[in-house]
């Protein structure tokens, strides 16, 4: 059995409910893939936290930090149980590791190919048209630069929806990112093609343990009811999950209701999506009228928001947090594809979620620094359909971890740790990362991929993806 401390390391606690916390001078304790113990540093884990507990200490991180977060052998043999690993966590932050409950992936190859256009010609004009270059080796390059990126900022988990998942899929195993892959598809591209889609679906779900795989109908806009009913009895049948976009602006809405008379949330009810349980991407143009819909289905439905979309596409409003909260809907922080977010930066889009839903609200005391990390991690966790696996620090889930140093002026003084995670941290604040309890970054350098490598196999092909001469979309945007 592999053995693994993360010694004297401050630890980010999440609750359920409630406040955040900083517990200090901590040990985690990781053997295989799951954290076995959470425990104050010297403590035997085999006695138990509650006899411990009384040793435990809370508080903020201080002024100091920096360094720690290298790796060394040591520590002991642990009751006959084999050499153990030991990760310095002295002076550094354990947070679950964040997961970006929506993105598209192999996206990275346009960053920045798409801006100061009106979400209209983003799609028509410039996304959709270069997305008939795709290729599966187009995909993969872009896959493997979207988990090297995502993992050097401590995002180990990603719920992706595109094209080719069989090569996210290998990127992902070869990064050792966490992943859920939604294969996409549009109803004009015919049975066939739904067909294959669906089939992917079903291997990527027997791949490997850290991928998990969902349907990926595009939108209630590009998807018939016809094969929407036919994805929702799927679903139900092999128990797989639904990942779509809905009501991802309130023009959508209005249009669905004048073209079909129904939103796109009862477009989805009627057609038994939501029954069948459903990661909605947005979710922007809910409304009011919505809620007692989904509130019947609350138990099997998430939704993703990805707030800088919203505002650098000016799409009007933002996902109606609260209001899904109050009947019970679960929420997640995602980046959707950096061909518009331009990076996969969970943390940028933690912090855009609060201060947008508290003007969304008009309302400073709400979407507080401890709730804003809850949709991070917990959220995170239920939208990739892992509620009691990953999204906590706890006994008994998978050792997905980031250790981060908030030492920087940026972050100092540092007066409450909570709120420097939530306004100040960077990516680049990220040391060591875990998931499933193997070291996948190193002080700062990813230890599965070659980053150089990764970058330069990027940049020799990204052109031939932004190419716009073939003409032709993959689809046309008219919701």
């Amino acid at each position: 059995m592999a053995r693994l401390v993360i010694r004297n390391v401050s630890v980010l606690v999440v609750p359920e409910v409630g406040e955040c916390r900083v517990d200090e001078f901590q040990d985690l304790h990781i053997h295989d893939d799951r954290i076995t113990a959470v425990a104050p540093t010297g403590a035997d884990p085999e006695v138990g936290l509650e006899e411990a507990g009384d040793s435990r200490e809370t508080g903020s991180l201080g002024d100091g930090g920096g360094g720690g977060g290298s790796l060394g052998e040591g520590g002991g043999s642990g009751g006959g149980l084999g050499e153990v690993e030991v990760i310095d966590g002295t002076g550094l932050l354990a947070v679950p590791g964040l997961v970006n409950s929506h993105t598209h992936s192999p996206m990275v190859m346009m960053r920045g190919a798409a801006e100061d256009v009106s979400i209209d010609d983003w799609f028509n004009q410039r996304i959709w048209p270069m997305e008939v270059n795709l290729t599966p080796q187009r995909v993969r390059v872009g896959a493997r630069l979207a988990c090297a990126e995502m993992l050097l900022a401590g995002v180990t988990t990603f719920v992706d929806h595109y094209f080719h998942a069989d090569q996210i899929a290998q990127a992902a195993l070869e990064s050792g990112i966490r992943a859920d892959l939604a294969p996409t598809y549009f109803s004009s591209t015919g049975p066939e093609a739904i067909d294959a889609a669906i089939a992917t679906t079903r291997d990527l779900s027997t791949l490997d343990p850290r991928i998990t795989a969902s349907l990926g109908p595009h939108a209630t806009y590009t998807v018939t009811d016809q094969d929407l009913r036919r994805t929702a009895e799927v679903a139900r049948a092999e128990g797989l999950r639904i990942h779509l976009h809905a009501a991802e602006t309130e023009e959508q809405t209005r249009s669905s209701v004048e073209r079909l008379g129904v939103t796109p949330m009862q477009v989805l009810d009627r057609t038994g999506v939501l029954e069948a349980g459903a990661l909605i991407a947005h979710g922007c143009g809910i409304r009011e009228s919505d809620l007692a819909i989904l509130e019947r289905q609350a138990d099997r439905i998430a939704v993703a928001s990805c707030p800088k979309v919203y505002l650098k596409l000016a799409m009007g409003s933002v996902t109606p947090i609260r209001s899904l909260q109050s009947i019970g809907v679960p929420v997640g922080v995602g980046t959707d594809g950096a061909a518009v977010h331009n990076t996969l930066d969970v943390w940028e889009s933690l912090r855009m979620v609060a201060l947008t839903q508290k003007q969304r609200e008009q309302d400073a005391e709400w979407m507080t620094v401890s709730d804003t990390l809850r949709l991070a991690t917990r959220g995170g966790a239920t939208a990739a359909g892992l509620t009691d696996t990953i999204g906590a620090l706890e006994p008994g889930r998978q050792a997905d971890i980031a250790l981060l140093d908030l030492s920087g002026p940026h972050c100092q003084p540092l007066h409450d740790p909570r709120a420097a995670l939530v306004y100040s941290m960077r990516a680049s604040d990220v040391v060591t990362v875990l998931v499933a309890g193997q070291v996948v970054v190193r002080d700062r350098r990813l230890t599965t991929l070659d980053l150089d490598d990764v970058i330069a196999e990027a940049r020799d092909l990204a052109h031939t993806l932004v190419d716009l001469s073939k003409g032709g979309a993959v689809q046309h945007y008219a919701p």
